[in-house]
């Protein structure tokens, strides 16, 4: 059997585990292309460009075929109500592993592989990576039989490509819990570059702090964008009004990014006189919104406490300002609509 003329397709995120299956799928002949998922809330490494970066990097070394995948607003659609609901936060892990698996289905018939892989771990996610749960995915995907696992393949039922010949059982490993360093010793002894040894897939949706910003963002707005889930990232929010939500620059670089992202008729509010971050009010400003945001923008300026400031009111996108005066509004009332 010749595997350079099986070919297979591979899901590498860039972190560890997928990159040791890649490596190992590599070691014994398969012909591989990989397909990388990209998504607004994915943390896959440490690397300073994120998961496509690393991925990217991976299989240009190993001078592998790649395909991105970006899945964007289909993926916030499903965040709403996940069929299969959240872990801990806003997690839709079997939902996630699903839409990703179908769209890989779709990809490996485009380029006829015989098989899909990748690098989970049997228990290492208590949501998407546990034997009954691989299966249902599996089911849901339309993928039976067809996904490889080769780090823990030896403790889970023959595959079709076992069944058919194609990879010896004695071939694939027994990996499973959540301990990293059965993976780490095997990275180091397949050249996985020391800094990447650490490095594991991630989600900003298991974050407790973002995943309550994006329960926000889809309990308020009907249609969020893509847009929007970035800005997430960055800055203080507060939720201000059912329509409105205000956005503060905790330091220079996040004052850039918050003005330069700043939607076409979104309000933009700084401190005059004194040091200030760049607040952004996005929504309709409406009830006092404004007032309250100008009064924010007051706390977390250089203004001597309790005084009154002159703030600058910008409708983004125009030339239209004005200027009010406002007293910072205190900590107990901030603490309240932060989000």
């Amino acid at each position: 059997m010749d595997r350079k003329k099986i070919k297979t397709l591979g899901l590498l995120s860039g972190g560890l585990d997928s990159t040791i299956a890649v490596k190992l799928m590599a070691k014994l002949g398969f012909d591989i292309t990989v397909l990388n998922f990209m998504s607004p809330f994915c943390t896959c490494t440490k690397k300073s460009n994120g998961c496509k970066s690393a991925a990217h990097q991976l299989a240009g070394e190993m001078e592998l075929e790649i395909k991105t995948i970006f899945m964007g607003d289909e993926y916030i659609d499903m965040l709403r109500a996940p069929k299969y609901g959240y872990g801990k936060h806003l997690n839709p892990c079997i939902d996630c592993r699903i839409m990703m698996f179908r769209q890989a289905g779709r990809v490996m018939a485009e380029i006829g592989a015989r098989f899909i892989f990748t690098g989970e771990v049997i228990g290492q996610r208590p949501m998407s990576q546990m034997k009954n749960r691989l299966n249902k995915i599996e089911n849901e995907s339309g993928l039976k039989g067809l996904i490889v696992r080769p780090l823990s393949a030896a403790l889970l039922p023959p595959t079709i490509p076992e069944i058919e010949g194609l990879i010896n059982r004695e071939e694939m490993l027994a990996i499973s819990g959540r301990s990293r360093k059965p993976q780490m010793e095997l990275g180091r002894e397949l050249g996985v570059p020391e800094e990447n040894l650490c490095s594991s897939g991630g989600c900003l949706l298991t974050d407790r702090h973002f995943a309550a910003r994006m329960k926000d963002l889809i309990d308020y707005t009907k249609n969020p964008t893509i847009k929007e889930t970035r800005m997430l990232r960055i800055g203080r929010h507060f939720r201000v009004s059912d329509g409105s939500k205000v956005i503060v620059g905790r330091n220079e670089m996040e004052n850039e990014k918050i003005a330069k992202m700043a939607p076409t008729g979104s309000t933009l509010i700084r401190v005059l006189d004194y040091g200030s971050p760049c607040v952004l009010v996005i929504g309709k400003g409406e009830n006092g919104c404004l007032d309250m945001a100008g009064r924010i923008a007051a706390r977390y300026s250089d203004a001597p406490k309790n005084s009154e400031v002159e703030v600058e009111i910008t409708t983004a996108g125009s030339d239209e300002t004005k200027t009010v005066k406002v007293f910072s509004l205190d900590d107990e009332k901030l603490s309240e609509i932060r989000v």
